[in-house]
């Protein structure tokens, strides 16, 4: 167990080492690197001194060798010439209003679907599984941006209970201090995830409860509940636990698409804002930050997986 998380370690930072070459690749790739970092109203002076600042005048390996350094070493991520400010002061001052948004609704959504995940397995084909899976799959089929706008309408316009803004701060304890404006991005986001996760917890804990260690755990007269939370609970949340990692990548992909419709003032407000704008340092940023997370997210799940099926040897 050792061994294989030191080795998933070590290919996690050998695939993240190979995502800062491909973002560097990107970056040389614009037409005029300097010119569209620094911005079309430069002057030319301006731009030859970002060029001296960045090596730009330098063989491709020297300055591939200094922006691993800046990154690796220094922790810089640039400098947005948009906004005026460094990239890392802007993902140190965002990124955890969006951590906050998507932690807590993947929380929600995995603490509602795995029990009715297991409470539709063990009611197969039954009246009230028809209709949560019928539930499940309008969810799971809708976009993440009608969703929004339907409790928008719903929950704002029509019934006038909940604010149809995002909290607005620049610091989590500002965003924390309007509950209420946070119940409908959450609750969006939620529910997305909520769909797709019950949906595999179900065929998860049908496929353990037809094996044979839960007939001998009902045939020694174990009640139910010991059978289900004891014996089938574990092994039904394995792959569940690698499906969490794997799906990363599309959850913050509709925390993005959530922050938006919602104005919510996060990195996923700063990356479109950054597209518009051809922000290129911000909007590369964010994506080797978001790239991190989801290399991490899967060495977590793979790590899991691993804690949780004592059969598996590696």
């Amino acid at each position: 167990m050792v061994g294989y998380t030191i080795r998933r370690i070590i290919q996690s930072l050998i695939v993240v080492l190979g995502v800062l070459v491909i973002m560097f690749i990107l970056q040389t790739l614009l037409p005029d690197p300097a010119r569209a970092i620094v911005g079309f109203h430069a002057s030319q002076a301006q731009v030859h001194a970002f060029i001296i600042q960045n090596y730009l005048n330098k063989p491709f390996y020297f300055q591939l060798w200094h922006y691993l350094y800046q990154v690796v070493w220094q922790h810089t991520l640039g400098q947005s010439y948009k906004l005026n400010e460094s990239v890392g002061s802007i993902l140190k001052r965002d990124a955890p209003k969006s951590l906050l948004l998507v932690g807590v609704a993947l929380l929600i959504s995995i603490v509602i679907a795995v029990p009715i995940g297991i409470f539709q397995a063990v009611r197969r084909n039954k009246f009230a599984d028809q209709g949560i899976t019928g539930i499940s799959f309008i969810l799971y089929a809708m976009p993440t941006f009608f969703l929004g706008e339907l409790l928008i309408f719903g929950f704002s316009e029509y019934l006038h209970l909940l604010p149809a803004e995002a909290p607005q701060g620049s610091t989590v304890g500002q965003i924390l201090s309007q509950p209420m404006a946070l119940i409908l991005p959450i609750a969006t986001l939620a529910l997305v995830n909520f769909a797709g996760y019950s949906r595999f917890m179900r065929s998860s804990a049908i496929e353990s409860l037809a094996q044979d260690f839960i007939r001998t755990a009902r045939a020694k007269g174990l009640s139910e509940r010991v059978v289900l939370f004891k014996h089938m609970l574990r092994n039904s949340l394995i792959p569940i636990v690698t499906l969490i990692g794997l799906t990363l990548p599309a959850v913050l992909t509709a925390g993005l698409v959530t922050e938006i419709t919602f104005n919510y003032p996060g990195i996923g407000s700063d990356y479109i804002n950054a597209l518009t704008s051809q922000d290129y340092p911000t909007a590369l940023g964010i994506t080797l930050v978001v790239a991190i997370a989801t290399v991490v997210g899967n060495l977590l799940a793979d790590i899991a997986y691993a804690a949780l099926d004592p059969r598996v040897r590696y």
